[in-house]
């Protein structure tokens, strides 16, 4: 199997960026690990663009239809809940056996 040579990424930071990662050791392994951390957090739908292509827009309309999101009483923090049948849950969305 053939192995890809790493490529190298670059982007601008500003002065504030560049001084407090002044001191990080390894400042390469830093970024990547902020890079896919972020990257496993990203909205399902737009990708981390913060907008929706108008297709998606319609999608959600639809799936809107019969879902809403809410902010959870416990850790103030937005959710989808479906509003046809509610399941219910332990806090912070752990299902009950």
């Amino acid at each position: 199997m053939l192995r890809r040579k790493p490529e190298v990424i670059t982007f601008k930071a500003d002065p504030a960026l560049v001084e407090a990662m002044k001191n990080i050791p390894n400042r390469s392994e830093f970024i990547r690990t902020a890079v896919l951390a972020a990257m496993g957090n990203l909205c399902p739908l737009c990708q981390g663009t913060g907008m929706l292509t108008p297709k998606q827009q319609e999608h959600w309309q639809a799936f809107t239809e019969t879902h809403a999101v809410q902010q959870c009483k416990e850790c103030h923090e937005l959710h989808v809940v479906c509003q046809r049948s509610p399941v219910k849950r332990k806090p912070h969305g752990r299902r009950r056996k």
